[in-house]
């Protein structure tokens, strides 16, 4: 039985182009975010790979990812689930802000703690921690089971919710976590064994 999970950051959005924290706000794809969702779409099919379900967050810029990707894959109209748990971290009082504006009035260092710590929330947002705490327990309950039972699944969604998976089926600690990069459109293929550990992972890098 083929347990198949695939994690893909969303593309470019306008707010990356600019470096501005994003959070819970919801610019869309830039060109090049788009460009970016379908190369993702094509890396994905080169590789024979088909879903049988989608997921994504309550955000613009993961769902176009995502419909992207099934575009390329021509599975368009494949059922997909959007949900508020998979949203990127709540940057709080940073979204916004330039982020150099950002360190200009609070400093590098205290920026640097609420960007890369695992569990100091910035003002009136979220901690990484913060952002597991909601990402494991849909993944839980809704994903992972599918998976296992063999169908085939395909999560578009953000650089944090994305970490909170990968911290748990790599198996990092709460110190190497926030330092992990998640590229922009760059899948994640994951299959898994019957005890829900990684069989295998592959990196479908940009060539």
């Amino acid at each position: 039985m083929e347990r198949l999970l695939v994690l893909a950051r969303h593309g470019q959005s306008e707010w990356n182009l600019k470096n501005l924290f994003t959070g819970w706000k919801d610019p869309g794809l830039t060109d090049l975010g788009v460009e970016e969702a379908r190369a993702a779409g094509r890396r994905l099919k080169a590789k024979g790979v088909q879903f049988d379900v989608a997921f994504t967050s309550a955000l613009t810029r993961a769902q176009r990812t995502c419909a992207l990707i099934l575009e390329e894959l021509g599975q368009s109209g494949l059922p997909t689930h959007a949900d508020a748990a998979l949203n990127e971290r709540d940057y709080g009082d940073l979204s916004g802000l330039n982020k150099d504006d950002a360190r200009a009035k609070w400093g590098e260092d205290q920026v640097h703690v609420w960007r890369r710590s695992y569990d100091v929330p910035p003002p009136g947002g979220e901690s990484l921690k913060d952002t597991v705490a909601r990402v494991l327990p849909y993944t839980m309950r809704e994903i992972l089971p599918r998976v296992m039972r063999g169908e085939r699944v395909l999560v578009a969604a953000h650089g944090n919710s994305l970490r909170a998976l990968v911290m748990v089926l790599d198996g990092l600690t709460t110190e190497t976590i926030p330092g992990l990069e998640l590229a922009t459109g760059v899948p994640l293929v994951y299959r898994l064994k019957d005890d829900t550990t990684v069989a295998s992972k592959e990196i479908l890098d940009r060539d």
